[in-house]
């Protein structure tokens, strides 16, 4: 049987008295810092997906926050975007870029945040090796699902050049970074007096 910090996420351990509103509260800012790493934004020439930052935070929601607060933290970043503040990549807005090319990108940060969330409970994010492959999961299911929907905007042959091998590296740094922030901060609070 698993005990109550098994089945915790950083944040439920760190703040245990985060409930209902509060874990509401917590989740509008995460959609927050989520809006600004999309500022975090590198234009491809070859192709209509930018590199962002965005993926980086979304991962860690779902890691900090835990698979429905994580979902909810990205429902509403993209409701946020959606509805006209200048939360999407370089301060762009509107319910296109739901439909247009990067919207499966943006869609994905959905069931890739419950899914960390659910690896996260389950102890994934305690250490290095099983944190990275626990973000490389999340970034599997974006890339997989975000390049599923590109091919309706190019060329089934292209996709995989144009919405996957060039997201590829930053992927692999951007979760490199969060492996070693979510054990370090385990670290943290088991040395915490």
């Amino acid at each position: 049987m698993a005990t109550a910090i098994q089945r915790a996420t950083l944040i439920d351990v760190i703040w245990p008295s985060i409930q209902g509103t509060r874990k509401l509260i917590v989740a509008l800012v995460f959609s927050g810092i989520i809006a600004l790493m999309a500022q975090v934004a590198i234009p491809l020439p070859f192709t209509p997906v930018p590199i962002t930052g965005q993926t980086f935070a979304v991962l860690l929601a779902g890691a900090l926050l835990g698979p429905r607060y994580g979902a909810l933290t990205i429902v509403f970043y993209l409701l946020e975007g959606a509805s006209g503040l200048p939360f999407f990549a370089g301060g762009s807005s509107g319910w296109f870029h739901l439909w247009g090319p990067t919207g499966g990108y943006l869609v994905a940060y959905i069931p890739a945040a419950y899914v960390v969330g659910i690896l996260a409970e389950r102890g994934w994010d305690r250490r290095w090796g099983k944190a990275l492959l626990m973000m490389m999961v999340g970034e599997a299911i974006i890339l997989s699902l975000g390049a599923l929907w590109l091919i309706r905007y190019v060329p089934v042959d292209r996709v995989l050049m144009l919405g996957v091998i060039p997201f590829l590296p930053g992927d692999i740094v951007k979760g490199m970074l969060a492996a070693a922030v979510l054990p370090s901060g385990w670290k943290i609070l088991a040395r915490w007096p």
